[in-house]
């Protein structure tokens, strides 16, 4: 395994079978090998620095009905939202003041985000902030759409693949949803000039060693400038409500093999860690994770976007999630630092390499 992991970070990829490889035989051992590796890989490009996204939770309307999701339409104990614009900015000024450089708006697939309102949202954000990233996680949306929201200055997007393997891809949605529209959204926002992230749950029902292989050979040639993964965690109104969670151990090893596969991705730490493992964000860092993304969405809400059970909440400020940070990363000697952000340009070494 040593030898393939030599292979990983020299060629920066492996075949199918050897990913699959990589997920049947992990240990703890492996593991700590893998993590100190990314680790290695991340400073080499990003030095110390952790980036802060400021996430805010525009909407929890949504027209999907995931097997998975607790914002799924069939849930009608959900209390639905969706923020106002000036809402939406007085978050963004607090983050700002704190330290953010990007803004992360995430919501459902609802009809009342139009291309005119998010459009509106983001000249504001890119007007009143100067500087400032703006990321859209929005789901899945027609090219014009896509390209509107770029004109208007939208600077990256997030939008889960969710496996490679469409035959997954179908238990996991309902017949309505298309892994080919899915991979169709992901084609069009990299010809629009998005930074563009992608990602999938760790330990998904139907999930298999050979369907995260899948997920890491369709990662390593796509080459997003983002890569987001997290455990699955049930929801208790969803089809999936019985099933076993991921585990933070898996996520953390699949980050780490992702970190040497591309070294100059983004990868958060995600919050469904934390909801596993009081100390999951930290370990996703030291296993080459360099993102976190604080919830700075109003306190009120932020219980009613809840993709998952034990989705945690919190009543700070942007200035104490700031300052909580900062703390926690010391000790894994990260810095949080006032930027926003962008994926590094793969330096000419690399991209022989890759």
């Amino acid at each position: 395994m040593r030898e393939l992991i030599d292979k990983l970070a020299r060629t920066r990829s492996l075949s199918a079978d050897e990913y699959e490889r990589f997920v049947a035989v992990r240990t703890p051992e492996l593991a700590a090998e893998l993590a100190g590796r990314a680790r290695e890989a991340c400073e080499r490009v990003y030095g110390d620095a952790v980036f802060a996204r400021a996430l805010i939770e525009i909407s929890n309307v949504c027209r999907n009905d995931c097997y998975y999701c607790g914002i799924r339409r069939s849930n009608q104990d959900c209390a639905r939202y969706q923020m106002g614009s000036e809402q939406v900015m007085a978050c963004a000024q607090e983050a700002w003041r704190a330290g953010f450089r990007t803004f992360v708006l995430q919501g459902g697939e609802s009809p009342a985000l139009t291309d005119a309102w998010l459009c509106s949202l983001v000249r504001d954000l890119k007007a009143s902030f100067p500087g400032c990233a703006v990321t859209l996680s929005v789901g899945e949306r027609s090219r014009d759409s896509y390209r509107r929201l770029r004109e208007a200055g939208a600077d990256r997007y997030l939008l889960r693949h969710e496996t490679a393997t469409p035959a997954h891809y179908q238990q996991l949605h309902p017949a309505a949803m298309s892994f080919h529209a899915r991979m169709e959204c992901l084609r069009n926002l990299r010809e629009l000039g998005y930074a563009v992230g992608v990602g999938f749950m760790v330990g998904s029902p139907f999930q298999t060693p050979a369907r995260l292989a899948a997920d890491l050979k369709f990662i390593e040639r796509f080459k997003p400038e983002m890569c987001g993964i997290g455990p699955f965690v049930p929801h208790h109104g969803t089809p999936f409500a019985s099933e076993e969670a991921g585990t933070v151990d898996l996520t953390c090893y699949l980050l780490s093999l992702i970190r040497l596969m591309h070294p100059a991705v983004l990868l958060p730490a995600t919050t469904a860690l934390e909801a596993l493992k009081p100390d999951g964000r930290e370990r996703a860092i030291g296993a080459g994770a360099n993102v976190v993304m604080p919830n700075v969405s109003p306190a009120a809400l932020q219980g009613s976007y809840e993709l998952y059970d034990r989705k945690p909440v919190s009543e700070k400020t942007a200035f104490q999630k700031w300052a909580e940070l900062e703390r926690k990363l010391a000790p894994l000697e990260r810095r949080l630092v006032i930027d926003r952000g962008d994926a590094a340009e793969p330096s000419p070494k690399e991209e022989q390499r890759g």
